[in-house]
Order: structure tokens, then C-alpha cells, then sequence
């Protein structure tokens, strides 16, 4: 399959870098791609020679999250939200089902979105330069997948903290918070994140397969009631209000 959002490239040894490729729009969350990470993730998985994957962004963001511009086309249309919601999770659940491990290489920006998808990756690496953050309180809505994803990662008090404040914060934090396994300087991190990737690779795939498999039970759980959760608050007038600001002040 031919990806527009994202650049698959076999960097050898089992492994494939896989980039997020919309540096203009600091690789931001369209319906294309949600889409493409769908797509991308059954077909790595379903390759036999491939056994471990890293994603990264280009330029100077991983993502800055959600297209401001689709969250605007969708505000009030409740009947939209609520399938859009499910395509959304799909896309993040199915890193955490991919057969093969992901490390996320995260570089710059990692907000809303973002955030969402390194918590779905199977290990973290940051660059000193990696902001995280669930901007989403900032327009009215919360984390969907990441209020249920990021207490079995963080724990909830950090989960708290991050979506009811909306700040940002650095790679040494989401370290100590047990996001982030380790930070590196910004022009090492795509090589680190291989190398973990490349040892990943060289070990059984099948008992990888495995392990991750069981690792990563469970992950789906919850969805359901969030979807119902935020599709209210899409309804909302302080969220079309906030995304009229926002785009009016971008």
C-alpha cells in the first residue's frame, strides 16, 4: 500500500523506520492519517520479515496532535463524533495489536495526540527537545484515549495532572513518570531508538510475538464510554468556542 502521512524505510536487519511526513502541518491527525496507521500497522505485522518497528516525525514535531481543522468541520455534529471517535482509537489501539513491537522515537512536539500515540508504543525514547502534552482541556474536550491508556502507563496522578492542567512538559519528566525509558540528545535519537529496535529484532520472533501479545491484554477496554463521553463535549458550545479562538488566533 502507497502512504501519503507516512515514510516506510527497511533500515535492515528485520526493522523498519517508519516517519510521519507532514512537517508543514507538524505532522498533525487527519482522517487520512488515522487511516494510514491503521493500514501501516496490519501490514508490518503481517510481514514475516519484519520484527520490530520505530516511528518518529519529521521536522520539528512527532505530532502536535489532532488537525484543529477537522476537530472545527466536526464541532456539533454529534451523529460524526462518535464514529470518528472509534477510528481514532482503531488507529492508536493497533499499535499496541501490532504482532511487532514499536518504539517510539519522539522528537519536538508530542501534544494531545501526540502523547496519545507514544503511550501506545511498546517503548519510549526521547530527544532533549520532546514536549509532552493533553492539550485537549484547552478546547473542551479531554484525552479520549489517553485518560485510558495513560493511567496503566503513568498512573493517574500524573494522568491528572497532565490532562486537567494542559501544560506541557519535558522528556526528563515523562522519565521520571515512566513514559519515557530514556532521553537522549536530539541528533542520537533516531539511532538509539534503532538500536533498541535491532535488539529487539534479533531475539525469537516468536517468543516476541508473544510476549507482546500478552503484554498488551486488555488494552481495549473503556473505549466505549469515553467515546460517549467526548462526543457530548464535542456538542458543547465552550468547545466550538475554544476552537473558534484557536484557529482565529493561529
Amino acid at each position: 500500500m502507497t502512504y501519503e502521512r507516512f515514510r516506510i524505510d527497511d533500515v535492515g536487519d528485520g526493522v523498519r523506520l517508519v516517519t510521519m511526513c507532514r512537517p508543514d502541518k507538524l505532522n498533525a491527525m487527519d482522517q487520512q492519517w488515522f487511516a494510514e496507521l491503521t493500514a501501516l500497522t496490519a501490514e508490518l505485522g503481517d510481514s514475516a520479515d519484519v520484527r520490530a518497528v520505530v516511528l518518529t516525525g519529521e521536522g520539528r514535531a512527532f505530532s502536535a496532535g489532532g488537525d484543529i481543522d477537522m476537530f472545527a468541520d466536526l464541532a456539533g455534529d454529534v451523529s460524526r463524533v462518535r464514529p470518528h471517535l472509534r477510528f481514532v482509537y482503531e488507529a492508536f489501539h493497533s499499535v499496541e495489536t501490532c504482532a511487532v513491537p514499536v518504539v517510539g522515537a519522539i522528537n519536538g512536539i508530542a501534544f494531545g495526540g501526540g502523547t496519545e500515540l507514544a503511550l501506545a508504543c511498546d517503548i519510549v525514547v526521547a530527544g532533549r527537545s520532546a514536549s509532552f502534552s493533553f492539550k485537549e482541556v484547552t478546547v473542551g474536550l479531554m484525552p479520549g484515549y489517553g485518560v485510558i491508556r495513560a493511567p496503566d502507563v503513568i498512573g493517574r496522578h500524573w494522568t491528572r495532572y497532565l490532562s486537567l492542567t494542559g501544560r506541557a512538559v519535558g522528556p526528563e519528566i515523562m522519565e521520571r513518570a515512566g513514559l519515557v525509558i530514556e532521553t537522549v540528545d536530539d541528533d542520537e535519537l533516531v539511532e538509539r531508538a534503532l538500536t533498541t529496535a535491532r535488539e529487539i529484532a534479533a531475539h525469537s520472533p516468536l517468543g516476541v510475538r508473544v510476549g507482546k501479545a500478552f503484554l498488551n491484554r486488555d488494552t481495549g477496554s473503556g473505549y466505549a464510554e469515553s467515546v460517549e463521553a467526548i462526543a457530548l463535549l464535542f456538542g458543547t458550545d465552550e468547545h466550538r468556542d475554544a476552537v473558534h479562538a484557536f484557529r482565529t488566533r493561529r
